[in-house]
């Protein structure tokens, strides 16, 4: 077993809510194939319905523009204490009761330029990551993340 990091935060995106940061959720119920319980993104496209993001975008964020953002402000579902852009797609992860899968590297949005102008270049390559869900369950804050290996 070797353990990557911990959960920091929890986020979901409930239908008829739109706009940053994503509302904290106390749990998150997986649903492979499906996606997240409850989030207005579920039953979307399969590799696009969990987005995770590590506290090095939000660290980068304070110390180079002087921006303090909160949390869930990169549409993140789970914030990591760890940076996800060091694991390569079909790198698969144990948090809490469910397994996840990384898919892709998250797309950068411009709107991210209402915190800063220079904060979408800043964060470029280190957004977030695309995850797919491998198997069902619950993930809370403080969920010890497990890296599993890699499957393509």
């Amino acid at each position: 077993m070797i353990v990557a990091g911990k959960v920091l935060g929890t986020f979901s995106a409930p239908e008829g809510v739109s706009g940053m940061p994503r509302p904290r959720a106390e749990t998150l119920k997986m649903v492979a194939g499906y996606g997240i319980e409850g989030d207005k993104y579920a039953g979307g496209p399969e590799h696009k319905t969990v987005m995770i993001v590590g506290d090095l975008p939000y660290k980068m964020a304070k110390e180079e523009l002087g921006v303090e953002m909160e949390e869930g402000s990169l549409g993140e579902n789970i914030l990591l204490d760890f940076d996800p852009h060091e694991f390569a797609p079909g790198t698969l992860f144990r948090i809490g009761e469910a397994k996840i899968q990384i898919v892709d590297s998250c797309t950068l949005c411009k709107h991210l330029a209402v915190f800063h102008p220079k904060l979408p270049r800043l964060i470029r390559d280190r957004r977030g990551r695309y995850c797919r869900i491998v198997e069902d369950g619950e993930i809370r804050v403080g969920d010890t993340v497990i890296w599993e290996g890699r499957e393509l």
